[in-house]
C-alpha cells in the first residue's frame, strides 16, 4: 500500500470509522420510519449499547465477537421492555416517549460512578477496526435491501401509507412495529459499541437529543423510501463538518440550510425513490 495511503488512513480513520457508523445508526433510524413511526430512541439504545460493550471488553476482558451481540441484546431488550406501553402511542407522542427514555438513561449514566459518570468512561480497547464496521454496514444493508424487494417491503409500505387498510388485509401491523423497534435497537447499540470501541471514550452526554435529532436527520436527508437514502444521509451530514471546517462556527448554519431545503424541495429526500421488488 503506497504510503500517503497510510498517512491517510492514520490521519482520517477516526473520520472514516464515523462514516460508517452513523451510516448504521441511519439505517437504525430508517427500521423504524419505514413503517411510519416516530421513534427518537435511537440515542439511548446507542448509549446502552456503548455502556454494556465498553464495561465486557474493559472490566470482564470478554471477546470481542461476544461483545457486539451482547451489545445488540441489551438495547433490544430494553426496547421489547419499554414496547409494550409505547405502541399503543403514536406520532409526536411515541417521539416524547421515547425522548424521555432517552433522559432516563442519561441521567442514570451521569449518575453511576461503575461506568465513570459525568466524567464518562475511558480506556476502551480499539478493537473496531474499518473492516469490521463497513464490513457490518454492507451486511446490514444487503438484509434491508432483500427485506425491501420482498412482500415483506409491501407490508412495511403498506402499514406506513394507511395502518387502517393494513389491518384489513390481514397484516398484523402490531407485530410488524414491535420487530422493528427492537431490530432498531440492536443496530443502534450495535453502532455505540462499534463507535466505543474506535474511540476509545464515551460519554452520557454523547447519548442525549441532540444525537437523537442528528440520527433523525439522516433518515430525512436522505430518504426512507430506500435503505441508501439513510446511509446517504449520514455520510453527507457526517462530511459536511469537514468540508465546510473553513467557516468555522458558520458551519451548523449550512448544515441546517441543507436539511431545510431538502425537506422543502425533496420532501422525500436525496434518494426519494422506491426499490424494485420482486414476489
Amino acid at each position: 500500500m503506497p504510503t500517503w495511503v497510510d498517512d491517510f488512513l492514520w490521519a482520517y480513520s477516526s473520520f472514516i470509522y464515523g462514516l460508517g457508523v452513523n451510516a448504521i445508526l441511519g439505517l437504525s433510524m430508517y427500521a423504524v420510519l419505514a413503517l411510519g413511526q416516530l421513534s427518537l430512541g435511537q440515542a439511548a439504545f446507542m448509549g446502552i449499547g456503548a455502556y454494556t460493550s465498553a464495561v465486557l471488553t474493559v472490566k470482564f476482558g470478554m471477546p470481542f465477537p461476544l461483545v457486539l451481540c451482547a451489545a445488540m441484546a441489551a438495547p433490544a431488550i430494553a426496547a421489547t421492555i419499554i414496547g409494550v406501553p409505547t405502541l399503543r402511542l403514536t406520532g409526536i407522542y411515541l417521539a416524547m416517549a421515547t425522548i424521555g427514555f432517552g433522559e432516563v438513561m442519561r441521567i442514570l449514566y451521569i449518575n453511576t460512578d461503575y461506568i465513570g459518570g459525568a466524567l464518562g468512561f475511558s480506556g476502551i480497547p480499539e478493537k473496531a477496526q474499518g473492516s469490521i464496521i463497513f464490513g457490518l454496514l454492507a451486511a446490514i444493508l444487503a438484509g434491508f435491501l432483500s427485506a425491501t424487494r420482498s412482500k415483506l417491503g409491501r407490508a412495511f409500505e403498506a402499514i406506513r401509507e394507511d395502518e387502517d387498510a393494513a389491518r384489513a388485509i390481514g397484516i398484523h401491523v402490531t407485530a410488524y412495529k414491535f420487530a422493528t423497534l427492537v431490530i432498531s435497537a440492536a443496530l443502534a447499540g450495535l453502532a455505540g459499541a462499534l463507535n466505543a470501541h474506535f474511540s476509545s471514550f464515551i460519554g452520557p452526554n454523547e447519548y442525549g437529543f441532540d444525537t437523537a435529532i442528528t440520527i433523525l436527520s439522516f433518515a430525512i436527508l436522505g430518504g426512507v423510501t430506500s435503505p441508501f437514502g439513510p446511509v446517504l444521509g449520514a455520510f453527507v451530514l457526517s462530511a459536511l463538518p469537514e468540508v465546510l471546517r473553513p467557516l468555522h462556527d458558520f458551519r451548523l448554519v449550512f448544515n441546517g440550510l441543507i436539511i431545510v431545503l431538502v425537506v422543502i424541495f425533496l420532501p422525500r429526500g436525496i434518494l426519494g425513490f422506491r426499490v424494485r421488488r420482486v414476489g
